[in-house]
């Protein structure tokens, strides 16, 4: 059973006022740096959710566990299966958001309200997950979303997963003051 990391990163949590600054996520990867911008208007939960999680430093050291080239690449397992999480879900935001390159966006069971850690970056336009999963963020300039377009164009394995690991070395949270 995972370890509930919900105390942590409630209390990681505690400090992030939407009205005062702009969040975004940074994740320096092996194959670069991918700078997500958030969208706390239309999903405030999910946004909390990763800043906290980044905060802790859950992401630091996770794989991407599953690609498939032209449609998405997901990380954010600790056991790098694409089956566990951070010990917690929350509950869905679906909005009206669209699934295109650079789009950030959470993974989950056929449960509308099990994400929990796990996401997905989409590698193109796939309008079949639009308000089915939550659109929380995207990738916040072409330099990032270059880089998630190298990591969709990984040779896999069996189950989607990269021959060779590709992974979060250290994620921040970036502030900006509006």
């Amino acid at each position: 059973m995972p370890r509930d990391r919900k105390a942590e990163v409630e209390a990681a949590q505690k400090d992030i006022d939407f009205t005062k600054n702009t969040y975004q996520v940074e994740f320096d990867t092996t194959m670069g740096k991918i700078v997500l911008e958030l969208y706390p208007d239309v999903a405030p939960g999910h946004c909390k959710n990763i800043i906290g999680l980044t905060k802790i430093g859950f992401y630091d050291g996770i794989i991407f566990h599953r690609v498939i080239a032209g449609f998405m690449a997901q990380v954010g397992c600790p056991e790098g299966t694409g089956t566990g999480g951070p010990g917690y879900t929350i509950k869905q935001e679906f909005n009206n958001r669209l699934h295109e390159a650079g789009t950030l966006s959470m993974a989950r069971t056929n449960d509308p309200n099990s994400a929990g850690s796990q996401l997905f970056l989409c590698l193109a336009r796939t309008p079949h997950l639009d308000r089915q999963y939550t659109v929380f963020g995207k990738t916040a300039d072409d330099q990032s979303l270059q880089v998630l377009l190298k990591i969709g164009a990984v040779p896999t394995a069996r189950g989607d997963r990269p021959l060779n690991d590709v992974k979060i070395t250290t994620g921040k949270v970036l502030v900006t003051p509006k």
